[in-house]
């Protein structure tokens, strides 16, 4: 979104969004939003984004009745957003609001950007803004949610589904990772790393890996692979493989894929590709144009791995990338 200043240059104005808080939502996700989206952070070379809480009642009651929020915006605030986010409901089979249902319907129309965190997708797909769409939610919801809105197609597993215009994410945690990928799908993940490095929160995880359902606890408890994670992300640009991850691990490629799937929901060679492909995003972010530099520098080996690897996950070419994330931009 772009407008003229007082001196005639055109600059971009902040993109909105509105984040709609009903009885008995979380407050940890009502903190992941205002984190990501609520705070200044002029640090950063790009205009951030304006942040609101909205309600349709003057006093929210909030999970388990830790607090009463007040003094936030009406539901007109959603009118104005360009993106707006629905929190999770701590009875996801009770009848929503009508009067968010409308507002959610109303800036489904006019092209808004629609976000769910855990069980708030209970309330997209109430409002209708999710039939034919895929979706998630929390594990513990699927069967629940796949009775009652059998026309969308639920993935009960992953930690977030980006279906263009609608994001649903799954559990409270996931609520981080899907704000972080919403941050990196606006503004790149060179800024969406350095958001990332002030939350002390690793960016390891995408969509497409596995929510933790409840499993039987193993004999004994498994080692953590981040001493391995950070050092292999040191080293991607080095020809380094699964066999050398699991040679730097000590331990069997068998071994270290179990690992990787216990503790990320991936596999050891998902998790190299996502990194690489993380890297050459940055490094065409910060300017580099050779195609054989970014794919010899990430560790993908040539331009037209690169290309394919890019396109699959952000449904760009690389010139594309760099015309919208470049620093000309």
């Amino acid at each position: 979104m772009t407008q003229e200043s007082s001196h005639g240059t055109p600059h971009r104005s902040p993109h909105r969004v509105a984040m709609i808080v009903s009885a008995g939502s979380n407050p940890f996700e009502l903190g992941v939003a205002t984190e990501l989206f609520g705070l200044r952070r002029p640090e950063l070379p790009v205009p951030w984004y304006a942040f609101e809480l909205c309600a349709a009642t003057p006093s929210v009651p909030m999970h388990a009745g830790f607090f009463q929020l007040s003094g936030v915006a009406g539901l007109d605030a959603v009118d104005r957003a360009d993106t707006v986010i629905v929190p999770n409901r701590p009875d996801p089979e009770a009848a929503a609001d009508p009067a968010v249902l409308d507002a959610v319907r109303r800036a489904a129309a006019r092209g808004a950007r629609l976000v769910s965190f855990c069980t708030g997708t209970f309330t997209l797909a109430a409002a209708g803004v999710l039939d034919g769409r895929r979706a998630t939610t929390h594990w513990r919801w699927a069967d629940a949610f796949t009775a009652r809105f059998p026309r969308v197609h639920l993935d009960p597993g992953v930690l977030f589904v980006d279906d263009g215009r609608v994001i649903t994410a799954a559990g409270s945690a996931a609520a981080l990772d899907t704000a972080l990928h919403i941050v990196r799908s606006d503004h790149g993940a060179e800024i969406a790393a350095a958001v990332s490095r002030r939350l002390v929160f690793p960016t390891q995880r995408d969509g497409g890996q596995r929510q933790f359902v409840e499993h039987p606890l193993p004999d004994t408890a498994d080692t953590s692979l981040g001493p391995l994670l950070a050092w292999a992300q040191q080293h991607l640009g080095t020809g380094l493989s699964v066999t050398g991850l699991a040679a730097r691990a000590a331990v069997s490629p068998a071994t270290l894929h179990r690992r990787f799937r216990a503790q990320l929901g991936t596999t050891p060679l998902g998790w190299l590709t996502e990194q690489r492909v993380t890297l050459a995003r940055r490094l065409i972010e910060r300017g580099e144009e050779r195609l054989d530099v970014v794919a010899r520098t990430s560790g993908l080996g040539t331009a037209t791995n690169l290309r394919s690897q890019l396109r699959r996950r952000t449904g760009l070419t690389p010139s594309e990338y760099r015309s919208r994330f470049g620093p000309a931009r």
